[in-house]
Parts: C-alpha cells; sequence; structure tokens
C-alpha cells in the first residue's frame, strides 16, 4: 500500500475508534416528548433570586479568618439565624457551562456539549428559565445568552457588560460584582415609573439571575487564598445584602422571595477548574426566604469531611445535595414545571412546607423523572428487534402504575412520610432504568470497536512482516482472493441488512462495518501469517518468553505512567542502565555517561508536583539564562569547527535566535510584574509575544540542515514561545530533555558501531537534506523495536514530564498571560495545546535523526509505533467506564481520548518533523528539500 494512502486510511480508522468511546459511553442523555410535571398544590414563593458566584469555593466562603470572623458576615448570619446551607456536589468537568446547566436544567451534560464551548449556544433543552414566567438575568456573556437563546418564546431578558471586562490583568476584578449589582438597583429603580416592567416584575413565577464572574476572575489571577480574593467574597457579600434589602423594599416586605446562593464550580489554590479536585466540586449552597427552612440546630452529624469543625458551623445542621438537585428545589419554590430533563432530586430538607407539599413535590419529581423513562424505553423498544428487545427488569409497566397508585394512595390518606419514602424509591429505579437504556447498545458497539481494533493491530503487524523483514516472500493466490473478497462483502451485506432493519443511527454502520475490510485485509495475508508462524516456531521458546514479558511490562509501564507519573522515573532510571546491558559503556564512555546523567536528570520531573500550582518566575529566568549559556557554547564551537564554513547569514539567524530566548525572558519577568503591581498587560509586551509564537515554526527553516545546526535551531526557536507560556520549574523541562534526544541520536550510532555498521566517517558531516538512497535502508531487526518503544516512551514523559489529565483540564491561567489577559478560552486553549505539543516536536525531530542515523525508512519505524501506540489504546478503551466517582469517569475517558490523540498526533507529527528538520527556506530563492 502507497505510504500516503496508508497514513490517510490509518488517519480515518483512528478518528472512528476515538469518535466511538463517545458513541458507547457518552451520548446525549436528552429526550424529548415528555409532558411537563407541577406541583399542583400553591408555592411558598412568587419570586426566586438566585446569586451564582462564579468559582467561589466552599471552603473559602464557610471559613472563618485568623480574627476569627467570617469572610461574608451577612452570609453567616443568614447560616445562623435565617436560611438553610450545605455543600453542593458538581460534576467533572468544573466548567462554567456544565455547571450553570446542572444548576438551571437539572441534569449534567454529555461530555460532547463541554466541546461546544460557552459563548452564543443556546442550550437544547428545558430549564427552569424557560418554565418561568419572567427571568431578568445580568452578568457575564459568556452566560446568559445560551440561556435566552435557548429559551421558549421571549420572556428571558439578558443584561450583560461587555467582554473586554473580563480580564485576568485589570487592577480591579470585583467591579464585574458591582456592575451586576448597580444595574439590578437601577433595574428596579426604572421599575416604580414604568408600569408595564412593574406589573412584570410583580407576577409570580419570576426568576432573577445574578451572575457574580468577579471573584472567578480574581481567583485565576490571584489564587483562591490571595486577599484580592478574599475581599471580593466581603464585596459579593454586602452587594448581596444590599440587593435584598432593596428588593423587600421593593415588595413591601411581603414575605414571598426565595434567596439561593451557589456557585457553578470552585478553584484549586493554584486558581484553575475543570477536574474533579475537592476544591473544585465542593460548591457552597445557601437558601433563604419564602419556603425555605430555618437553620437547625443539632448536637451532632457526620461526614467524611472535618470541615465542620473548621468552619465552627457543626451546630447547625448541614445539607448537602447534587449539584442538579438545585435545578428541581427553585421550581418546587415558584410553582413552575420541573425541567423536563431534569434528572435532580428535589432535596425536602431544605423546604419549610406542610408534609402535605413535600409529598405532592417529591411525586411531581418522581412522574417528571419517569417520564423520561417511559419515552427513552419506547425510543429503544422501537429500534430493537422485538425478539432481541430486553425490557428493564426492575421497573415494568405494571410495577409502574402499581407504584404511583400506592404513593397517590399514601397521599390522600395523609400517609406523607410512606409517600415520600415510595416516591424516592421510583426516582432510584427510574434514574437507574433511565442508565439502562442509555448504555443499552455498549456492549453491541463494544465488540464491534474490539474486533476493528484487533484487527487492524493485526494488518500493521503483517505489514511489517512482509515488507520490511525479509521473512516472508509468499504470493498471493488470485482465486482465493476473489473468494474471500465475496465472502467478506457478504459479511457485510449481512451486518447492514440488520442494522437497517433497526433503523439504528448512521454511525453504528461505521463501527459495525469497519471490522469487516480491516479483518479481509488480515485474513488475505494468510501465507505471510503460515510463515511468521513458521519463524516464530522454531525460535528458542525462553528467547521467545523473554521478549513477550519484556514487551509486556513495556506497555504497562507505559499505561501506569498515565496514572502514576512517577512510573516514568522507574522507566527512565532502567533507561539508564541499558548501556552496561548492552555494553556499550566500554566502548563509549562519554557519551554513556552523557546519557546515563540526562535520563537520571530527567527521571526528577515526573516526581515534581504538576505545573501549575505556585509561579516561579525566576525559574524561567533561570531556563532562559540556561539555553543563551548553552547556545553561546554551541556558537563558539560552531566558529572553531575545522570540519566546515559557517556562514554570516547562518550566525545571524542564531544570534538572532539567542536575542529571541532574551527578550521572551524579559517579557516573562516584565509581565508578571506589570500584573504583580496591576497596571494590566504591557502592549509591547504582547506584540513580542505574539510575534515570537508566528515566527518560532518559521526561523528554523532559515538553518542549515546538517544535523546539529537544525536541531539546535528548532530548539532555540520552539524555547522562545516555551518560555513566555511557562510560570515554573517546567521551563527546565524542554533543555533537558533536549538534552537527552542530542545524547540518543549520539548512542543510536554507537549502537551500530556496536554491529559493526560505523557511520564515523559520515557523522561529522551527516545532513538531513541528503536524498538517501532506498537501496541504502536495511531490514528492521530487534533493536529496532526497541528504537520505537523508546520514542513512544519520550513522547508519554513529554506529556506526563511536568503534568498530567488534570494539570490540562485545569490549567493555570497565569502561563498566558504574556499573550491576552481577556478571558477567550478558544484563544488560551490553542495556547495551552502548543506549550504541550512543543516538547512532542522536539522529540519527534530527534527521532527523525535517529531513523537518518541508523539508515531506517521512516515507514518501518513508524509502523512499529503504530503497533505500540494502538496496544496501549485498546488497553484504555477497556479501562474506560462510566459509574463510579465523577474523577474516576473523567480520567477513565480522558486517558482513551489522549493516547488515541497520541496516535493520530504521531502521524501528523511525522510529516511536521520531517519539514522541520529537512526543508530550508533560502532568503534569496532557492530551495532545498529531503525525500525519505
Amino acid at each position: 500500500m502507497n505510504m500516503l494512502i496508508f497514513i490517510v486510511v490509518g488517519l480515518l480508522v483512528h478518528c472512528v475508534f476515538l469518535a466511538s468511546i463517545f458513541d458507547i459511553y457518552f451520548t446525549s442523555p436528552l429526550v424529548h416528548g415528555m409532558t411537563p410535571q407541577r406541583t399542583p398544590l400553591p408555592p411558598p414563593a412568587k419570586r426566586l433570586v438566585l446569586f451564582v458566584a462564579d468559582g467561589l469555593r466552599a471552603d473559602t466562603l464557610y471559613e472563618l479568618d485568623d480574627n476569627g470572623t467570617a469572610q461574608a458576615p451577612y452570609l453567616r448570619n443568614i447560616i445562623e439565624y435565617k436560611g438553610s446551607w450545605g455543600v453542593s456536589h458538581t460534576h467533572v468537568p468544573t466548567e462554567s457551562r456544565p455547571g450553570h446547566v446542572a444548576l438551571i436544567a437539572g441534569f449534567y451534560e454529555d461530555v460532547s456539549a463541554v466541546a461546544k464551548g460557552w459563548k452564543e449556544n443556546p442550550v437544547e433543552f428545558d430549564s427552569v428559565f424557560n418554565e418561568s414566567k419572567y427571568t431578568w438575568s445580568w452578568g457575564s456573556p459568556d452566560i446568559l445568552p445560551m440561556f435566552a437563546k435557548g429559551a421558549s418564546g421571549d420572556h428571558v431578558y439578558t443584561y450583560c457588560y461587555t467582554a473586554e471586562k473580563e480580564d485576568f490583568g485589570a487592577q480591579d476584578a470585583t467591579k464585574l460584582d458591582t456592575w451586576v449589582f448597580d444595574h439590578v438597583k437601577n433595574f428596579f429603580q426604572a421599575a416604580r415609573s414604568n408600569q408595564t416592567l412593574f406589573s412584570k416584575v410583580n407576577e409570580e413565577k419570576v426568576v432573577l439571575f445574578l451572575h457574580l464572574l468577579g471573584i472567578d476572575t480574581n481567583g485565576h489571577a490571584h489564587r483562591p487564598n490571595s486577599r484580592e480574593y478574599k475581599d471580593n467574597i466581603r464585596k459579593v457579600d454586602e452587594g448581596i445584602n444590599d440587593i435584598v434589602s432593596m428588593l423587600e423594599d421593593f415588595y413591601g416586605n411581603d414575605g414571598k422571595t426565595a434567596f439561593i446562593l451557589t456557585s457553578d464550580h470552585g478553584m484549586t489554590d493554584w486558581g484553575s477548574h475543570g477536574a474533579g479536585h475537592p476544591s473544585e466540586t465542593l460548591t457552597p449552597l445557601i437558601a433563604w426566604g419564602a419556603g425555605v427552612n430555618y437553620p437547625q440546630k443539632v448536637t451532632s452529624q457526620f461526614f467524611e469531611d472535618d470541615f465542620l469543625k473548621e468552619w465552627k458551623l457543626e451546630k447547625w445542621k448541614r445539607l448537602d445535595v447534587n449539584q442538579a438537585d438545585i435545578a428541581p428545589l427553585m421550581a418546587s419554590l415558584i410553582g413552575v414545571s420541573f425541567p423536563l430533563n431534569s434528572v435532580g432530586i428535589l432535596p425536602l430538607d431544605y423546604l419549610n412546607n406542610s408534609a402535605h407539599f413535600k409529598a405532592e413535590s417529591i411525586f411531581t419529581n418522581a412522574v417528571q423523572i419517569l417520564e423520561q423513562f417511559k419515552i427513552k424505553m419506547t425510543q429503544k423498544k422501537e429500534t430493537t428487534l422485538s425478539f432481541l428487545f430486553t425490557p428493564f427488569q426492575l421497573l415494568s409497566d405494571t410495577e409502574q402504575i402499581n407504584i404511583l397508585r400506592k404513593a397517590r394512595s399514601y397521599i390522600h390518606q395523609e400517609k406523607y412520610h410512606e409517600a415520600v419514602s415510595l416516591c424516592k424509591t421510583l426516582i432510584s429505579l427510574a434514574l437507574e432504568g433511565l442508565s439502562y437504556y442509555h448504555t443499552y447498545d455498549r456492549l453491541f458497539l463494544g465488540i464491534s470497536v474490539v474486533m476493528g481494533f484487533v484487527g487492524w493491530i493485526s494488518y500493521v503487524i503483517l505489514l511489517i512482516v512482509k515488507t520490511h523483514t525479509g521473512l516472508s516472500r509468499s504470493t498471493h493466490d488470485k482465486a482465493s482472493t476473489v473468494l474471500l473478497l465475496y465472502g467478506f462483502a457478504a459479511i457485510g451485506i449481512l451486518i447492514a441488512f440488520f442494522l437497517l432493519i433497526q433503523t439504528c443511527p448512521w454511525t453504528y454502520y461505521i463501527y459495525c462495518l469497519l471490522p469487516v475490510p480491516v479483518w479481509y485485509a488480515v485474513v488475505k495475508e494468510f501465507r505471510v501469517i503460515q510463515d511468521l508462524a513458521s519463524v516464530v516456531l522454531v525460535f528458542p521458546l525462553g528467547q521467545s518468553i523473554g521478549f513477550l514479558v519484556a514487551g509486556a511490562l513495556g506497555i504497562e509501564i507505559l499505561v501506569f505512567s498515565f496514572f502514576y507519573r512517577s512510573t516514568l522515573t522507574f522507566g527512565l532510571i532502567a533507561f539508564a542502565g541499558w548501556p552496561l546491558i548492552t555494553r556499550l559503556w566500554t566502548q563509549a564512555k562519554v557519551t554513556t555517561l552523557n546519557w546515563t546523567l540526562l535520563c537520571l536528570l530527567l527521571a526528577m520531573f515526573p516526581l515534581m508536583p504538576v505545573v501549575g500550582r505556585e509561579p516561579n518566575i525566576s525559574l524561567v529566568t533561570v531556563a532562559g539564562l540556561v539555553i543563551l549559556l548553552i547556545s553561546s557554547f554551541s556558537l563558539a564551537c560552531l566558529c572553531k569547527s575545522k570540519n566546515k564554513y559557517v556562514p554570516k547569514k547562518d550566525l545571524t539567524i542564531l544570534l538572532f535566535q539567542m536575542l529571541s530566548i532574551a527578550l521572551s525572558t524579559y517579557v516573562v519577568n516584565s509581565t508578571h510584574s506589570s500584573l504583580h503591581h496591576k497596571q494590566g498587560l504591557p502592549v509591547i509586551n504582547q506584540i513580542i509575544s505574539w510575534t515570537t509564537l508566528a515566527s518560532s515554526l518559521f526561523v528554523p527553516l532559515l538553518s542549515p540542515t546538517f544535523f546539529f545546526q537544525r536541531l539546535l535551531s528548532i530548539l532555540l526557536s520552539l524555547m522562545s514561545p516555551y518560555l513566555l507560556l511557562s510560570t515554573g520549574y517546567e521551563a527546565l523541562f524542554p533543555l533537558v530533555l533536549s538534552g537527552l534526544m542530542f545524547s540518543w541520536i549520539y548512542m543510536e550510532k554507537e549502537v551500530l558501531q556496536h554491529y559493526g555498521d560505523s557511520l564515523k566517517p559520515k557523522l561529522a558531516v551527516l545532513n538531513f537534506s541528503y536524498t538517501t538512497d532506498i537501496t541504502q535502508f536495511r531490514q528492521l531487526h530487534l533493536d529496532d523495536i526497541r528504537r520505537s518503544f523508546f520514542f513512544v516512551f519520550f513522547i508519554v514523559t513529554a506529556f506526563f514530564g511536568t503534568g498530567n489529565i488534570a494539570s490540562v483540564n485545569s490549567f493555570d491561567p497565569a502561563s498566558i498571560y504574556c499573550f491576552l489577559t481577556v478571558f477567550n478560552p478558544f484563544v488560551m486553549g490553542s495556547l495551552l495545546v502548543w506549550k504541550i505539543v512543543i516538547p512532542f516536536v522536539l522529540v519527534s525531530c530527534a527521532f527523525e535523526a535517529v531513523q537518518v542515523t541508523t539508515q531506517l525508512s521512516s515507514k518501518s519505524l513508524f509502523l512499529i509505533v503504530l503497533v505500540i501506540s494502538d496496544i496501549m489504546a485498546l488497553h484504555f478503551f477497556f479501562l474506560v467506564k462510566d459509574y463510579g466517582s465523577w474523577l474516576d469517569i473523567g480520567t477513565s475517558i480522558s486517558h482513551y481520548v489522549l493516547v488515541m490523540v497520541f496516535t493520530i498526533f504521531i502521524m501528523l507529527l511525522s510529516g511536521l518533523a520531517q519539514l522541520l528538520t529537512t526543508k530550508r527556506i533560502e532568503l534569496w530563492g532557492r530551495t532545498k528539500r529531503h525525500s525519505m
């Protein structure tokens, strides 16, 4: 197969494998066609005020300061004298959109929905706002419009400040919250003189939503333990006090207003969110006003955490909820229909109402969730052949009717406690049934994808054996090949017909039909399989087992590193001892010593805390100075070199790159100093940063394509933007990694010399741009599997050396402050991705050099790398789960997505590395290109 066609097919196959995980585990739970359900009794409140303090941690709000004073005195007074309180447990990912959807719509969006972003995206489901008579909202342009545009009719009104105000480098982010409070006050002041508006705000079923972003912005900019973050909490506390007083005065103290304060997510100590750390998932919930229970004193209460004592709130009953439970609570308080897709369970302990009202409310909640279950069951039944359909046994049609009748009977008999208990049982069964039908096709799809995976890996192995080892010289029997083609075509037609009569989604056709051509390609190479088997069978059994154990151990080390970064340390220590096993240390002591020391130095990074905890700009400065020293030494060596003349233009390019490193080091220090003094991001720093980033991929192409000069040029060019994106010790990581990569190239040269293939006459003048004669390529041997494993290991180390899944999901915004401080998730995300990619590029360019050094075609090593990566991906496919803690769920899917992206990315990196190493742009018009 042509290599270009193979790469295109490989990309498509891996994109299918990547997408499959979302169809199997994380499809949207939304169903439509339910009947709205509302409590039939009069609600306790006419209006609800929802305060969402974005990024507010539960512990920071509830704790006392060093003087024993509350962080928020007014809200503390509410907890002790007027309302109910607790902790709202959010789900991963702890981001603004999914957090607000859970709060206001009562369910947790599927993973794919998070990729929609936040800006201008209407929600495609029901919400408390949609069910209200009128909703007025004030706050961020990232949150409010999506609920207004998703509402039916024109009854959700939004008042937003401009996006430019969301500036992490602003002098005072509390202005975002004072803007909201001031505009709410002005709104009600205007309502006094506007009869139409006055009538609307006095209607029933009214919601007032105040989105307060200042705390989140100050948390990102200054950290949650900073004075700015805590001062912002006090400002919000004062603002809420003013709003409550103003509303009570406006409505004449009618006692018909309910208030809820909560947060969409928390924040880590280092000012980020997105993952599942308790500081991100534990948010405050305080409710008071009409229909809400007063404080309940208790003598003792048990929670797994020790927060009650820390907060000095052990006397007041703590009522914890899941974040989605807040939506039915709001609906119950003002008497609107429960959001149609809500899976929240009404927290009855928050209600201050009759037992009858509570029983009717939880009954309504149960019917609303049961409606979703019935729709889901009907949908699945209609798309499954009757003899294959297996209903959810615990909640049959008869059982549903019996439970509903019994619960209604209990309510009529005023046995409210029994009715509540039965309704909670029904809710539990309905939620379990929803999950059952939601995952109904999982086993069927999983088997199809695994068949495709195993077939693809088998095909690539056979391709390696057939084209790069010389083990097989068999030819195809044309007649049997045609017969085989007809047989597999018939299987494909049968599968397609089976899917068609069940009206399956089009994606099912892809997952189920993909294994057919893949396994056809495998079975077609039956003679190659026979040749391979005959070679393996004559191989000594002990050696075969040894190779298998070593391979399995290597794969497991890579897999374990996704869970425990420190595993990479053990791997690097083993790499450090590799020359001792092969006796390379006897023939190249200096090279071996460099390799060992650099392996041990790099092994320290996975033992360090993940990047983003606390900025340490001095380490970034040290990294900048070290790279300047290295480049100065390299420049001196080039100038003194007797082997070749270095043109002035090449020296000029190198000096320009050194200047870029110096400028980047200065800009990082200058920017963080300016932001620390609340002077904002200097424009000149921003211009330098973006210019440096734009030139980082272009400048290396101007340098000579000799091994040393081109690799040094790539390192210097990529280090400049990496320094700008660094906040701590990670700035040193690419330096150590690159040093090890240089050492790796020389080690591989020594390995070839060890086997008698001396490259010494060539290495001094080895050039990436030399056209390699294909006859010089050698066949694969076992050492090439080791080289490929090294590459995959270094790629994984490039990612996990300074971070992990959680550190990416909740990255520190301080790392992008040299480029922008105004909130822009897509630009910020792109910069983060480029920071992650830079170490990958360094490793890939080194691997390109190894391929040239070892006289091996890039295709053969690439295929081995593909097999190793795919075996890892299959491993993680079986580890994906959607049960257990939300951190476990998020981690399992992240691992699979990451390793699949690695596999796809390696294909693209191969092309990028060839471009960066082999192509040279002459400013005077001459272009060189290397073809391999």
